[in-house]
């Protein structure tokens, strides 16, 4: 299951119609907004596709300005990809080094082939 926060902006005059059309659609689920126009929603979906997919709709509704992606969050795609992290050992031992220093790292671009 995917989660994101959205900022829809929309016209101060528009914000209650605004609103009231998200809510009467089942794209997204409204949350507050404040004085200026600024809506905060969230969209679930099975993966990012669906997101993206309900993200146009919401941007579509008749007013508003923009509709902007904040804040994702995916259960299943953070555990394949620890999963994946598993399987291959492609995390380098340092890593989880307790008396690895910071000092120490040197980033070029790819810590899984930096050495301690």
């Amino acid at each position: 299951m995917n989660l994101s926060g959205i900022l829809v902006q929309t016209k101060p005059e528009y914000t209650e119609s605004v609103i009231a059309e998200i809510k009467k659609n089942d794209c997204c689920e409204y949350h507050l907004h404040d004085e200026k126009g600024r809506i905060i929603v969230t969209i679930e979906g099975e993966n990012t596709e669906e997101e993206i997919m309900k993200l146009k709709i919401l941007k579509s509704f008749k007013n508003i300005i923009s509709a902007d992606m904040m804040y994702a969050y995916s259960e299943d795609e953070l555990d394949q990809l620890r999963e994946s992290l598993d399987k291959n050992n492609e995390l380098p031992e340092w890593l989880n080094n307790p008396d690895a220093k910071v000092e120490d790292i040197r980033y070029n671009g790819d810590l899984t082939k930096k050495m301690f």
